[in-house]
């Protein structure tokens, strides 16, 4: 079964964010668009570059009225560490979740049971708390914020305009489609 407009189920956890150590559940994300951004592991080879590349796009992303979320099976205080050690993730100002125990990466379907990591997995939370997007990547495939951030636009777009569909590659300004019988083998 899809998670896609499935609800968060509830969690609880600590994360490291903007210095401090925070408490978060799924009640946090209410309200917001949210993107779960799941990695392996901290201090590891494509997880930072990840994450950089989200750190550059997030103010925008905040703009846009997005929380971003990086999790991993690591430590609040492993996030912290490598925080404070790496120039990349110096960068990150949105909250990096701790998952030791792979509740979260479980409840996402994204928990490596045999090496107790998270696959990389990208998940978009509309307000209500519902998942709108879900990516899973092998872990030696790193993922473009640039295209994630085109996908967050579509799906603010059709949630505030029912009825109308973006079509591949759509940009934000772009023609939509409002699908009907008249559309039916026209495209």
């Amino acid at each position: 079964m899809s998670l896609i407009n499935t609800q968060v189920k509830p969690f609880k956890a600590t994360a490291f964010h903007n210095g401090k150590f925070v408490d978060l559940t799924e009640a946090s994300l209410a309200g917001k668009w949210n993107v779960f951004m799941f990695y392996p592991a901290d201090f590891t080879f494509v997880c930072p570059t990840e994450l950089e590349d989200l750190a550059n796009s997030h103010a925008e992303f905040q703009q846009m009225g997005v929380d971003v979320y990086g999790i991993s099976t690591d430590s609040h205080f492993a996030h912290k560490a490598w925080h404070d050690t790496s120039e990349a993730i110096k960068k990150v100002q949105y909250a990096l979740i701790g998952d030791p125990t792979g509740k979260i990466s479980r409840n996402f379907e994204v928990m490596v049971e045999e090496d107790g990591m998270a696959l990389r997995g990208t998940f978009l939370i509309n307000p209500e708390g519902f998942i709108k997007l879900c990516e899973i990547h092998d872990n030696g495939i790193g993922r473009d914020a640039s295209e994630l951030m085109r996908k967050v636009k579509a799906a603010q777009y059709v949630a505030a305009h029912p009825g109308e569909v973006c079509p591949a590659k759509w940009t934000e300004g772009a023609k939509t489609l409002t699908p009907s019988l008249d559309l039916v083998g026209k495209i």
